[in-house]
């Protein structure tokens, strides 16, 4: 088949149908929504584990959360109303050498039943809150009653 004149209007056609249906789905994509701020009310508490982390136990429900984002020493103890949200949820981060650094460096050169007994106990043994939410507060306000 040979290329004519009367076959050049049809390409282009051709393109916009190919070209089209694209631009149109893309038009239909709606922009992200913004995340939610999260209003929580509680004590200012240090991490007994980490001095330079700090922790908020929500009044209404008892959660948890390892604040992030302003310098909270001088709400140590008080209450206060926090606004901002939950970065990462349900996320559990956990590091580090297991079972222990030391059944680690032995490298299989352990009986592997003492190895798992080392891995249930140590876990249960660390203190620290690995399933503490953090939150990423914007705004910290003081909040009217007392601490426990």
């Amino acid at each position: 088949m040979r290329y004519t004149d009367s076959m050049r209007p049809v390409i282009p056609i051709l393109l916009l149908t190919l070209v089209a249906p694209r631009a149109v789905a893309a038009q239909d994509k709606k922009p992200p929504k913004p995340p939610k701020t999260i209003t929580l009310s509680g004590c200012v508490e240090q991490d007994p584990n980490a001095p330079d982390r700090f922790t908020i136990t929500d009044t209404k429900d008892g959660s948890k959360y390892r604040v992030t984002g302003k310098d909270f020493r001088e709400y140590l103890d008080r209450p206060v109303q926090v606004d901002g949200g939950v970065v990462v949820k349900g996320l559990k981060i956990s590091g580090g050498l297991k079972p222990t650094p030391n059944i680690a460096a032995q490298a299989g050169a352990i009986d592997p039943s003492r190895a798992m007994v080392q891995a249930a106990t140590a876990e249960a043994s660390t203190g620290t809150d690995v399933d503490v939410q953090e939150f990423r507060v914007k705004t910290i306000r003081p909040a009217s009653g007392t601490c426990p």
